[in-house]
């Protein structure tokens, strides 16, 4: 049975070898369609013979049918052939592209497919209709199927060229948030300028950094107004939010600018710590938002620091105090902790903090402090400061306005009030000056148990004199508009220190 195979093997290398030398012999244009026909003919003949032949080979086998040594070889032989070539083997040609072979294919509309999709492809990402330049021959021949390409591999090639065309056009746009920001050439560039922005907010604790907007790069061609690295750069840091500061102009107060802002005046504090709210000077410039830039930068750093632990206290009653009133008997000294966190910062700015250990360096000691448990008298001083009209409208706000045509400096707040309304005192004390005096009109002054000075004027009449101790709520004068006034009101100032300063930071 071996030598029978190998006999079957051997003529089926003859025959093949006898196409071949057939194919170099002859003129091809005028084969290829002659040994097509042989071949389907051929393959058509074996399938209608295939079943009395491999009867006949089985018969032979079994010793059922007499068959002489030549027939036998020979039905053997053809039924080899006939399979061979059949299973193994197609007609096909090799794809020959400027001079080069690139594939065997069994149809040449595997290539112009090909082709056909590699072009529309190219077309959508040049941004111009692509067409293939390449110079297309075909070879008749006859090989085995598995070898024939595939048409992804066909593509692959001319992918190839369209990727030396691409090269030369490529560019990189930068999309934030779906929006398209500019487009530059320099890949390399552009992500060493992104890690260039996260590596401005990271610090030796930094475990991590990303941008807090979707970021996109994406690859386009055929594109003519470019910007530069730089340009990019200044266009991801621009502010997003617009205008974030204000110059004071004549006339304005800290109020007034929080109010054309949109935003408090504990905001505004918090956004301008240097500034004295209560001293504008005509061209100070104050923070009215935040800046956020197009790309922000969110960085996770896990910290390691000490911290204080505050002390115990433990109090005891004090019957020769007021109430509201201590002091410390025993000063406790503060404790101290390892602390381990994660910190996360986006622009540098601290928006969330996890405790992730604490340990106990130093224990702390008790403070022990006294409270008073002895009754206030009615005028004394709460600390809180009530309004002392019944209306909250306000007329002029505290610092600079226009006066008559001039500039001046406006030292309290002009409270809305009737004629003859009572004038109520903010907080408990002692009456220090109740009288004419000057500009103010009829004022009355109230010093406070904290020093604190509050001042009411313009008041019709008085209802209290100097030495007088009130109660906080307790009518002092009457609304007017006497001294340098423009109308009923009631003028009320606060006074630290000697010093006038914003009676709504003061008003509860």
């Amino acid at each position: 049975m071996e030598q029978f195979q190998a006999r079957i093997q051997e003529l089926v290398e003859q025959i093949k070898n006898k196409i071949a030398s057939l194919l170099e012999q002859v003129d091809q244009s005028q084969w290829k369609k002659k040994l097509t026909v042989y071949y389907k003919a051929g393959r058509e003949w074996s399938r209608i013979h295939f079943r009395r032949w491999t009867h006949l080979f089985h018969g032979a086998a079994a010793g059922n049918r007499a068959v002489g040594p030549i027939s036998f070889l020979l039905v053997s032989a053809a039924l080899g052939t006939a399979l061979t070539l059949t299973t193994l083997y197609s007609t096909s040609y090799a794809v020959v592209v400027n001079g080069q072979q690139v594939g065997i294919v069994a149809d040449q509309s595997v290539v112009d497919h090909a082709i056909a999709t590699v072009e529309s492809q190219g077309s959508k990402l040049l941004g111009y209709d692509y067409q293939v330049d390449a110079e297309v021959d075909y070879e008749f021949t006859l090989t085995l199927k598995s070898d024939l390409s595939d048409e992804r591999s066909i593509q692959n090639y001319f992918y190839e060229q369209l990727n030396e065309v691409s090269d030369e056009l490529r560019a990189y746009e930068v999309n934030v948030n779906g929006r398209a920001i500019g487009v530059v050439r320099d890949n390399n560039a552009l992500n060493d300028m992104l890690d260039d922005l996260k590596e401005q907010y990271s610090t030796e604790n930094t475990v991590q950094a990303e941008f807090v907007e979707n970021l996109q790069i994406n690859n386009v061609y055929a594109v003519n107004d470019l910007m530069t690295t730089e340009e990019m750069r200044q266009a991801l840091e621009a502010n997003t939010t617009g205008e974030t500061t204000y110059t004071v102009e004549k006339g304005d107060t800290f109020n007034a600018i929080a109010y054309a802002n949109d935003m408090s005046v504990s905001d505004l504090k918090a956004l301008n710590p240097g500034i004295d709210i209560n001293r504008l000077m005509i061209g100070d410039v104050l923070n009215v938002k935040e800046k956020i830039p197009t790309l922000s930068v969110q960085t996770l750093d896990h910290e390691v620091y000490t911290q204080a632990i505050e002390c115990p206290v433990e109090t005891v009653e004090d019957s020769s105090m007021y109430k509201g009133e201590s002091k410390i008997i025993t000063q406790g000294e503060e404790g101290e902790a390892q602390v381990e966190a994660d910190v996360v910062y986006v622009n540098g700015y601290e928006q969330e903090r996890t405790i992730t250990s604490t340990t106990t360096l130093r224990e702390p000691t008790t403070t022990v402090k006294a409270v008073g448990t002895k009754e206030k008298p009615k005028t004394a001083s709460t600390g809180t400061y009530s309004w002392p009209t019944s209306s909250r409208r306000i007329n002029s706000y505290f610092g600079g306005r226009y006066l008559y045509g001039y500039y001046d400096y406006h030292s309290g707040l002009d409270i809305h009030a009737t004629y003859g309304e009572r004038i109520k005192a903010a907080d408990g004390g002692t009456v220090t000056f109740a009288g004419w005096k000057g500009s103010y009109g009829y004022l009355v002054i109230i010093t406070h148990d904290n020093g604190v000075q509050t001042y009411y004027a313009h008041n019709s009449s008085l209802l209290v004199s100097a030495g007088d101790k009130v109660y906080q709520g307790q009518a002092i004068a009457k609304a007017g508009s006497t001294g340098n006034s423009t109308g009923v009101h009631c003028h009320f100032e606060v006074r630290v220190g000697g010093t006038a300063v914003n009676p709504l930071n003061y008003l509860s």
